[in-house]
């Protein structure tokens, strides 16, 4: 087999389908690259075993056809050291050979045969399908997956739940601190469907489709998940398991509502979190007329910190307590210049809301409090 393609494109879609690789691999050829030519186009697939990408670049002048496999971090360390220009690829059928041609010199592979890699998981017999924008699931993917858990005895809080209906579909992460609801009203469904995402391909998905423009086509049955778009499909294993109602935990009537600017709230968060408590990371929020005060301490090292920033809040006199990073992980991650917290006491789950959402789209964050000692 013989073809020649550009040096930066390969590069690029080399990193993209790489990253699905595991650090450790049940089967050495997962540590590989899967090559397959037809014609002038060059399919790349990478997998982990339970997570397969695969996607398609345009090569020129090819020459015969077939499967190879070739070490991916082998491949991608002196590929990155290309400056763009067109390299000649020359495989030898027999013994999986490859020398690469460059304006400069010749560097040579020997690879796997092909033929031996993992088959992509089959089709289940249950089979439903739904389409949403590159930038719909993006956005639910950026609002939801840094609330997903680590935890090995509830593994359906791992991943990102995808919960359709008939004029919405909603995704939810939760680690049972923080709970995000993200709801698309542009997506529809023949009837409810669910199903739970796992992490890594979430991740995966994250990475490509910020570069991807073109609707992505998902596929899900009873056991795998499909992604496609473009010339890019990804087939994950789902989690397997009934996810927590989480509706049942949103509160409702709160009745302490304050509106605050996002960035004053983050960068002040951010300078009092420094002298929070290391083991606690606590911060006290205590909300008055249209103010609200920052507070933190660590009585161990005798450091505090005050700070006072405007809000719109004209409620009940309340102090409530939240673990700073996941506060400031959370306002990082809405998109609106400013945030309404919805409040109904310092033990009950606080609501953070973005005070303006984009078109189709709802977004709800939770965040559960921290006990106050005072």
């Amino acid at each position: 087999m013989k073809f020649n393609v550009s040096s930066t494109k390969l590069f690029a879609q080399l990193q993209a389908v790489s990253r699905v690789i595991a650090s450790k691999n049940s089967l050495a050829i997962l540590e590989d690259v899967l090559f397959d030519l037809n014609g002038n186009a060059l399919t790349l697939t990478a997998s982990d075993g339970e997570t397969t990408i695969r996607t398609a670049i345009d090569v020129e002048n090819a020459e015969g056809a077939g499967k190879v496999a070739f070490g991916a971090k082998l491949l991608l360390e002196t590929l990155k050291e290309f400056p763009e220009q067109p390299l000649s690829f020359s495989i030898d059928d027999q013994n999986f050979g490859l020398n690469i041609t460059s304006s400069n010199g010749t560097y040579s592979f020997v690879g796997a045969n092909g033929a031996e890699y993992p088959e992509m998981a089959v089709e289940d017999e249950q089979n439903n399908t739904f389409v949403i924008s590159a930038e719909g699931m993006l956005n639910a993917i950026n609002k939801t997956i840094f609330c997903t858990a680590d935890d090995e005895l509830r593994p359906v809080m791992n991943g990102i739940y995808f919960d359709l209906q008939e004029d919405h579909i909603t995704m939810v992460a939760t680690d049972a601190h923080r709970l995000v609801r993200y709801t698309n009203a542009a997506v529809k469904a023949a009837q409810p469907l669910s199903f739970i995402l796992p992490k890594k391909p979430a991740v995966l998905l994250k990475s490509v489709l910020a570069k991807e423009s073109e609707d992505v086509t998902v596929n899900f049955g009873t056991r795998n998940a499909k992604f496609e778009f473009g010339r890019t499909l990804i087939v994950c294993r789902q989690i397997e398991g009934r996810f927590p109602n989480y509706n049942a935990v949103i509160p409702q009537n709160n009745q302490n509502k304050v509106t605050v600017d996002r960035m004053t709230m983050i960068n002040a968060c951010k300078r009092v979190a420094v002298f929070a408590n290391t083991g606690t990371s606590l911060l006290k929020l205590a909300l008055g007329n249209d103010q609200i005060k920052i507070s933190a301490q660590d009585i161990d090292f005798s450091t505090s910190a005050e700070e006072t920033i405007a809000c719109s809040y004209n409620g009940t006199p309340m102090a409530i307590g939240f673990k700073a990073p996941f506060l400031i992980e959370i306002l990082n991650a809405i998109d609106s210049d400013e945030v309404v917290l919805e409040l109904a006491d310092p033990a009950r789950a606080g609501l953070i809301l973005p005070a303006e959402n984009a078109e189709n789209e709802d977004v709800l964050m939770l965040l559960m409090p921290m006990l106050l000692n005072d």
